[in-house]
């Protein structure tokens, strides 16, 4: 299965289980999202990441620069509650 396919597959999904109100407001974000130009400002595939400083699962500080004298980083973001 492609990419495409399997993202299709998951916008279905969403439509199905997200109720129409809330997909509504989630679109209208989207929308104003992209209106704002941010797409103009993402790091493009294979550009450098600028240097950055977050807090790990431990509450210490870890800058981007830190981590890669170790090798490639991966970075995972996660959106929601908890």
């Amino acid at each position: 299965m492609t990419l495409e396919a399997k993202l299709a597959a998951t916008r279905e999904g969403v439509g199905k289980r997200i109720p129409v109100d809330l997909q509504a407001i989630m679109h209208d974000a989207t929308t104003r999202l992209r209106g704002s130009g941010i797409l103009n400002r993402v790091i493009k595939p294979g550009a450098k990441a600028p240097d950055f400083a977050l807090n790990d699962q431990n509450g210490q500080m870890v800058s981007l620069s830190a981590l890669l004298t170790a090798g490639p980083v991966v970075v995972g973001i996660f959106r929601g509650f908890w």
